[in-house]
């Protein structure tokens, strides 16, 4: 189904919480709960808008895409249920998936669908169940980079694909100079980072790559970089903070790191009108585009990354929770699924304005809220 975009996008202040402590690893269907897990149950209480279910501690990781949302999501969590104690690591997607199915954690972010033969892997840990998909942040991939003197670069999907390939090495080369025409770009080498942990951000940033610059771009999309060369760094802090620091950079990432490291961020020739400016209303343009191909509990989407809408700023990403739809530890369940439901409900979503993400079109908001109080 295409998302109707209903809901227009907002924007908060960034908020930032560190939780502290080595906190106890609860798993869906692990048996794995030393150091005194969450009891079950618990008392029921709300406190605002926010209903507290369950007490314990409750480990998740993953996503760094989503570690800005999360970090506020915990904080307000927190601050209305005291008998809950959440640490989210934002380890990136990859890792966040590994220890999902190694039943290390509660949950998993990740802004990649669980592949199939993840799904399978997931039975042997959430026991009569399986991982799902819950989209619950979407947003813009920035291309941020640092050139001095140019404030508004424009570059187009093949232009991109040879950068990071590797193949475009100076910022005056002619294929930048025809795209900015009133630019005086620099004899300056480019310096390309990537993500060197596996990552959903990297996973979405070359499928638009290889959706729209197919001829340039030979890789298959993955979370893992394959191209050789360039250089790393790890996460979204890692690479957002070299283009912060390095002249000639230029790197991808989320929307909200760019904003927090005030980092410039490219507009895209679509073949749209205009180029168009990575912005959370832009992005909600074509995740509006967006189509549900899991099926059953399970919502994940396809993206349409080649979209020529107008305004539609197509690097977009949708980071999900992944967690069993059920067989979950019954000790952890119900702190969890308070803790879900917070972060589907309208209030959850109406606090990621002004961190540069996008909260959840009407119609798919539904159905994650359906799927959450579903899970046992």
């Amino acid at each position: 189904m295409k998302l109707q975009r209903k809901n227009r996008l907002r924007a908060v202040a960034f908020g930032a919480i560190a939780v502290s402590g080595a906190l106890v690893l609860t798993a869906c269907g692990s048996d794995d709960n030393s150091g005194g897990g969450s009891t079950g149950g618990g008392s029921t209480k709300a406190a605002g808008n926010i209903k507290c279910e369950g007490k314990g501690q409750l480990l998740a990781s993953g996503s760094s895409a989503q570690k800005n949302a999360m970090d506020l999501w915990v904080k307000n969590f927190m601050a209305a249920c005291k008998d809950i104690q959440i640490n989210y690591k934002p380890t990136g997607s990859g890792a966040g998936i590994q220890e999902f199915l190694q039943g290390k954690t509660a949950f998993a972010g990740s802004d990649s669908a669980l592949k199939p033969e993840e799904v399978t892997k997931s039975k042997e840990v959430v026991k009569g169940g399986q991982g799902i998909n819950l989209p619950l942040v979407g947003g813009p991939i920035a291309v941020g980079y640092k050139i001095p003197g140019v404030k508004d670069l424009v570059l187009d999907a093949d232009t991109l694909a040879k950068i990071f390939d590797n193949k475009i090495e100076k910022w005056n080369d002619p294929a930048i100079a025809k795209l900015n025409k009133d630019a005086k770009l620099p004899d300056l080498k480019i310096q390309a980072f990537h993500r060197s942990d596996e990552s959903g951000t990297t996973d979405n940033f070359t499928k638009y790559l290889k959706a729209t610059a197919d001829k340039s771009w030979p890789y298959e999309a993955a979370k893992a970089w394959k191209p050789k060369g360039g250089q790393s760094a790890d996460g979204s802090a890692g690479v957002s903070s070299q283009v912060k620091q390095t002249d000639g950079a230029i790197s991808y990432f989320e929307l909200s790191y760019a904003t927090a490291n005030k980092i410039d961020t490219v507009k895209l020739n679509t073949g749209a009108s205009a180029p168009v400016e990575a912005t959370s209303d832009n992005a909600s343009k074509a995740i509006a585009e967006a189509k549900i191909t899991g099926t059953g509990k399970d919502l994940a989407l396809k993206l349409n990354y080649a979209t020529k809408a107008e305004g539609a700023y197509p690097i977009t990403l949708v980071t999900y929770e992944v967690v069993g739809d059920k067989g979950n530890k019954a000790e952890t369940l119900p702190a969890t699924k308070s803790f879900l439901t917070y972060i589907a409900s309208e209030d959850g979503q109406s606090v990621l304005k002004d961190l540069g993400y996008a909260p959840l079109p009407a119609e798919i908001a539904t159905k994650v809220r359906e799927a959450v109080a579903s899970l046992a």
